[in-house]
């Protein structure tokens, strides 16, 4: 049933354990004492440290790290995180908008940003969008799985079929995709004007910022999703609700799209 040979069973049923995997079995406990002890919060090294004081010996670091991955536990804090390497961005422009972040007409002032979803075993996801100030309407959205020029180009033509003819002035943060040539050149093509935010001012974005945590809060972080498909099925459906059934007190209750249909 086990598929296994009789010699070979006889062998490993005869077979004594080695003095090193006896070593790393009393290690492994010592480790799995001292993990729980301190609620996992310490990861590798400090489990070496201490170890070592426990054990009057020298262990080697990645040996701990070995049989940790072996236990199936790591650090509860403090995880390695990507370094962020500055890079020089290829064109910038003035904060036109200044925080002035009401508008007499729809089309007027556009808002775009992009933020990141998780879901499955750590696939990351990149939603794109313009927001309207006038009425807060999401005019145009694109999820996709890479944050790149593409996801973005592509939500300003949408954003445009949208509202055909529209000159708005479009703020943005300082992100690498609006402060590349490629960018400028769009706008300037479709007569748009380019306002950004200041370096490490997210409130220069305010109100985009707010409808991020909004979808958050009152979607994304309430389900748990395995698929993109389920991702984008829930930002869909949400985003048609804010569009068209959320009423805002700040819009007279009613929905953007109710505000934006009497304008037109």
């Amino acid at each position: 049933m086990a598929q296994i040979s009789r010699s070979g069973y006889y062998k490993w049923l005869k077979r004594k354990v080695s003095p090193r995997e006896q070593e790393n079995q009393q290690l492994m406990q010592a480790m799995l004492l001292l993990y729980e002890k301190v609620e996992g919060i310490y990861g590798y090294r400090q489990l070496t440290i201490n170890l070592r004081r426990e054990t009057h010996q020298s262990i080697n670091p990645k040996r701990v790290y070995r049989l940790m991955k072996l236990a199936g536990i790591q650090s509860v804090i403090r995880r390695k995180k990507k370094k962020y390497i500055r890079s020089t961005p290829g064109q910038i422009a003035e904060n036109l908008l200044n925080r002035q972040f009401t508008a007499e007409e729809s089309n007027e002032k556009w808002l775009t940003d992009v933020t990141e979803f998780k879901y499955g075993k750590g696939q990351k996801a990149y939603l794109s969008a313009i927001l309207d100030l006038h009425d807060k309407s999401i005019v145009s959205y694109v999820l996709g799985h890479s944050n790149n020029n593409r996801l973005v180009f592509e939500t300003l033509d949408l954003a445009l079929q949208a509202a055909p003819g529209s000159t708005p002035i479009i703020h943005s943060d300082r992100g690498f995709q609006y402060t590349s040539w490629g960018f400028k050149k769009r706008l300037e093509a479709y007569g748009l004007t380019q306002s950004m935010s200041r370096v490490g001012k997210c409130i220069d974005n305010g109100p985009m910022e707010g409808f991020w945590g909004t979808l958050k809060c009152e979607k994304y972080y309430l389900h748990k999703y395995q698929t993109f498909e389920a991702l984008k099925k829930d930002i869909d459906d949400y985003i048609y609700f804010y569009n068209y059934e959320r009423l805002q007190a700040k819009l007279n209750s009613l929905s953007p799209m109710e505000v934006r249909t009497k304008a037109a």
